[in-house]
């Protein structure tokens, strides 16, 4: 019997989760085992899930899980370099030249595990079948609108933290926004037609910004793109691959430029394809953004789980997204679960003994 085992997320302001109670309750229906960790931060209550049928487990036990249990969670495991013998489904970040990912590798190499890994959970067409991307571009514009008040206002972004939902993060960002006693900023989007790029247009939008919206056409011809620096905000929401151009080089930093904040939703400080080179590292929910230069100021907004500024909203939508493969475990060598386990495959080739 296949046995999925949700646990419990360690990384500090992660509360989503990508199995809701009626999700678990539809797997269960389907002949499935379902176990989950007790947490003291996600979004959605463990009696629920009791109550769906799941068996519960003590938080963060998933190393002492069975052999043949699935470990289901979003987002890394801690760094400590331990053996990975278990089948995981998580979002890895380990196939775009992330140096952290082959560590992660490595520990699967060290086990004898598989990593199927959700970025590249994909259909025959290779779509996406589940992303948590309008909700990360939703996010990542909010919390670079609030870097852009501050600057306004002589400080840095302070601290944020998750918002009940929606209209709670709204209400406080425009409330911010109007203390500046300015007009609203300038903005482009580019990746405009995608998920992410969906979600960073709409939060503008609903502040009453039109941003300008580029996709693939627009930046075609590889750079320099000085539009970028015609504009107060760039909010960054490509998938970074490998000939993905430059859109914001280091000598942008000195040039004349209205810009003043990048929102890096995309956030690939890490790899060898990041398009937005002027920082070296994820940003956190303590301190949002780090300034790459001073005069006039640069801040880059890089946070790596934007969703989870809004769980509710982004749990409830990814976990119904992804939910039709979960009912497929049972296939594992076949479908979604095959062509991820295929990508995984490929790239431990590339993994030392």
């Amino acid at each position: 019997m296949t046995h999925l085992w949700l646990r419990a997320e360690q990384r500090a302001n992660e509360d989503r989760t990508g199995l809701t109670p009626e999700g678990a309750a539809a797997l269960i229906a389907r002949g499935l085992t379902v176990t989950v960790e007790d947490s003291r931060t996600r979004i959605l209550p463990i009696e629920a899930y009791r109550a769906a049928g799941c068996a519960i487990a003590p938080e963060n036990a998933w190393p002492d899980a069975p052999r043949d249990a699935i470990i289901f969670g979003l987002k890394e495991l801690p760094d400590d370099g331990t053996p990975l013998p278990h089948r995981h489904i998580m979002f890895g970040h380990a196939f775009k030249g992330q140096h952290a990912g082959r560590r992660l590798l490595e520990r699967f190499k060290a086990g004898g595990g598989t990593l199927y890994d959700l970025e590249y959970l994909v259909d025959p067409e290779g779509r996406r079948v589940a992303a948590f991307g309008y909700w990360a571009g939703y996010a990542g514009a909010a919390i670079s609108l609030m870097a852009w008040a501050a600057q306004r206002q002589g400080g840095l972004c302070p601290p944020v933290s998750a918002f009940a939902d929606k209209d709670a993060l709204l209400a406080d960002l425009g409330a911010r926004l109007d203390a500046t006693g300015t007009k609203r900023p300038s903005a482009i989007v580019i990746g405009a037609l995608g998920r992410v790029g969906t979600g960073a247009a709409d939060l503008c939008t609903a502040m009453g910004i039109t941003p300008t919206r580029w996709d693939m056409a627009e930046t075609a011809h590889g750079g320099p793109f000085p539009e970028i620096l015609a504009h107060d905000i760039f909010l960054n929401c490509i998938f970074a691959r490998p000939g993905t151009p430059v859109f914001v080089p280091r000598e942008a930093l000195t040039q004349d430029r209205h810009l003043t904040v990048i929102g890096d939703v995309a956030c690939d400080p890490d790899s060898d394809y990041n398009p937005v080179p002027v920082y070296a590292s994820a940003t956190t929910w303590d301190a949002p953004v780090t300034r790459v230069h001073d005069t006039p100021p640069l801040d880059v907004m890089a946070i790596d789980n934007l969703p989870s500024l809004l769980p509710l909203e982004s749990s409830l939508d990814y976990a119904a997204q992804l939910l039709p493969s979960l009912l497929t475990l049972d296939a594992l060598d076949a479908g979604v679960w095959g062509r991820a386990k295929a990508t995984f495959d490929q790239h431990m080739k590339e993994v030392r003994a």
